[in-house]
């Protein structure tokens, strides 16, 4: 059997809201939006724009501890990570966000099945917001749109030899889900992939991929 290894996207995917959204909604105000709205207007980078927009967060540490833990995760997200391990299959978390909310959110878990966490680095001061960090630029996995290259990701493991699988929902990952073996798409990732007929897996929660991932592994013995 070909050796399979699973990446997905966090916010969205295996969270039930972004950050992003969540910030927007409750921590910001519309003209903190400017960098978003420079970034569909292509005057800056996806990058820029967050570092930009969550640059204006000003809370106190303790909230802003507390309002990650409000971060819902797929209930049945473990599920799949239980079985990850229990075939030795590795498990990349790569997100174009910033890697600060989701070591907070889920460090158990990143620690107990060796997660490898791929995203920008963040930093956060309650009088300066957060600051991103991108990977270097001569970074195998660096892009200069998103700051980390979820493609390039799912390209390394294919030549590696590793059937990959890819779960997200947001424009980022539409690059990776064009070059991966199976493809977990909701959201705007979905219809991304149904206009260019990219062939999509039934993705409610993370059940679906567990019983394929299981299914995947019967198939082939």
């Amino acid at each position: 059997m070909k050796k399979i290894a699973f990446v997905s996207d966090f916010d969205g995917t295996i969270t039930k809201e972004d950050f992003f959204n969540m910030a927007v909604d409750r921590l910001l105000t519309p003209d903190d939006l400017k960098p978003w709205r420079d970034y569909l207007d292509k005057k800056i980078t996806h990058y820029q724009a967050l570092d930009g927009i969550f640059s204006k967060i000003r809370i106190p540490q303790n909230e802003l501890e507390d309002f990650i833990q409000t971060i819902e995760i797929d209930p049945y997200f473990t599920q799949t990570l239980d079985l990850c391990k229990n075939l030795s299959i590795p498990i990349y978390i790569c997100s174009a966000g910033m890697d600060y909310y989701i070591l907070k959110r889920i460090p158990r878990e990143i620690e107990k099945y060796n997660i490898t966490l791929l995203s920008n680095k963040g930093e956060y001061s309650p009088e300066t917001g957060f600051k991103l960090t991108p990977p270097s630029s001569d970074h195998m996995f660096y892009n200069k749109n998103t700051g980390i290259s979820k493609e390039a990701l799912v390209e390394y493991l294919k030549k590696q030899g590793f059937f990959t699988i890819y779960a997200g929902d947001g424009i980022p990952d539409i690059k990776s889900a064009q070059i991966a073996d199976a493809v977990f798409a909701k959201s705007v990732l979905l219809e991304l992939c149904q206009k260019q007929n990219i062939k999509t897996l039934k993705f409610d929660d993370f059940r679906d991929i567990t019983e394929y991932i299981k299914d995947k592994v019967q198939s082939s013995k």
